[in-house]
């Protein structure tokens, strides 16, 4: 009964289990994974973050994410090997894989909504 109840306040307890040991396999990573790693996640969290209220979206996207880094090292792959010539549009790429409509779809929309009502002033 209690957890139900944390849940409803805080949301899933699964999900919160499943991004710490997401987090504690990126952790376990050996350098230059454990880095590279890093970097990426900050820039999906800032950039890539998924919105649509399903935090099962991003839960696969991190531990897909997680699997890569781990199979890397594991083959000791070079991180350019992996990411290749541009960082960005690898981060792009892989997280635009994933369904959910993200941060950036958000403003994208707003920008689009705010421009379209300006024109339909001016001409009235």
């Amino acid at each position: 009964m209690a957890a139900k109840w944390i849940e409803f306040l805080t949301g899933s307890l699964d999900d919160k289990r499943a991004y710490r040991q997401y987090k504690a396999r990126i952790a376990a990573l050996p350098e230059p994974y454990g880095a590279a790693a890093k970097a990426f996640e900050r820039y999906f969290m800032y950039n890539g973050g998924i919105t649509d209220g399903d935090p099962g979206v991003m839960i696969t996207m991190l531990n897909d994410f997680a699997d890569l880094w781990e199979r890397a090292a594991a083959d000791q792959t070079p991180v350019d090997d992996i990411v290749g010539d541009d960082p960005v549009e690898f981060a792009e790429a892989f997280a635009a894989a994933y369904a959910g409509k993200r941060w950036i779809d958000k403003e994208r929309d707003r920008l689009t909504r705010t421009i379209r009502d300006l024109e339909k002033e001016d001409q009235q």
